[in-house]
């Protein structure tokens, strides 16, 4: 596939062939302090309502048109070990899908600048949040297995974890990698789907093994229930999974990945994005998509509005001595 660099046309807010609808009866100026608290508390929190009932029906539609795309996972692909309550009936498998940011009859663009989200973005990622891993649409069957626990503050073996931290200084949540968990259905009580361990993003203990994969203290493994349209925004480095689903409907769920601006943990920006994912999108959606750097080298950062941009001009004088020495505007 060809592949583009992210190009940004115009300041502020250049459609570039796209469209940003108004979300003005959403927009918040800043991220609830409650909805901190619960943040900082558990590692996760559910933003209800982020996409309205026409939207969450246009990507589902979107999905069912695509629906030969999906993988399945089977054999060393399957995420639980057999035997344990997460490994469902033991057959049925989970269902992959990618490139959902290339589907221009969804709105999971939308996502990355919505002005309901953006206060999270910010408040838990800092300006010039971006685009880490590639976006995943997952689905799962009745009977299919779940997800042993994975992320978390500390490698198996107890030790630090810089890859995925989560931090509180003086006030300010910092987090390496935000989740972003995007609901196109509902999910009641028992259901299963997405599960946390609260609170494991300030963990020092490695993870033992047995709650790992569900076979000891299962009743901490918590299960959010959700409406179709609510978005879960969890902590990379809080312990988190996935139950066997038990109910008729499919699962299905969009998850998009976010990192600080200079933070990488995957390398999917490399050498550059999709030219298909590219296509279409306006220049602040296409800002979060930026390879990893600081914003104080001019780094496109999205506005709470999520259609216009900011950004942090160096000195000419600076960026003119620069190009003397490096030959290039940016050292």
């Amino acid at each position: 596939m060809t592949r583009v660099a992210p190009q940004l046309n115009s300041y502020p807010g250049s459609q570039a062939g796209g469209s940003l609808r108004s979300y003005a009866s959403a927009t918040q100026g800043a991220m609830p302090d409650m909805d901190k608290f619960l943040f900082d508390t558990n590692g996760y929190v559910v933003v209800k309502g982020v996409l309205t009932s026409d939207e969450v029906a246009a990507a589902n539609a979107a999905v069912d048109s695509r629906i030969a795309h999906f993988k399945e996972r089977h054999g060393a692909l399957r995420n639980s070990e057999d035997g344990t309550p997460l490994a469902g009936d033991g057959t049925t498998p989970r269902l992959d899908m990618g490139g959902i940011l290339e589907w221009k009859d969804a709105p999971f663009r939308d996502v990355l600048t919505h002005p309901k989200l953006i206060p999270y973005f910010r408040e838990l990622l800092g300006d010039g949040y971006r685009l880490d891993h590639m976006p995943l649409l997952i689905a799962q069957n009745k009977g299919s297995e779940g997800f042993s626990l994975h992320g978390g503050p500390l490698n198996t073996d107890g030790s630090f974890n810089p890859g995925l931290q989560y931090r509180c200084i003086s006030g300010k949540m910092w987090n390496t990698m935000l989740a972003v968990s995007v609901q196109l259905t509902s999910s009641g009580p028992g259901d299963g789907g997405f599960c946390i361990l609260k609170g494991s993003h300030k963990g020092n203990y490695a993870l033992p093994h047995e709650i790992k994969v569900g076979t000891a203290h299962l009743e901490h493994l918590y299960q959010p229930c959700t409406e179709a349209g609510d978005v879960v925004l969890f902590s990379e480095a809080t312990y988190h999974g996935t139950l066997a689903w038990t109910a008729d409907i499919q699962r299905r769920v969009g998850l998009i990945r976010l990192a600080p601006p200079t933070v990488a943990y995957g390398r999917a920006y490399y050498p550059e994005w999709p030219e298909a994912m590219l296509d279409g999108m306006t220049d602040a959606q296409r800002a979060v998509l930026e390879a990893p750097y600081a914003n104080r080298l001019e780094r496109p950062q999205v506005k709470e509005d999520g259609a216009s941009l900011k950004v942090q001009k160096r000195a000419p004088v600076k960026k003119n001595f620069d190009k003397t020495v490096f030959k290039t505007d940016f050292f």
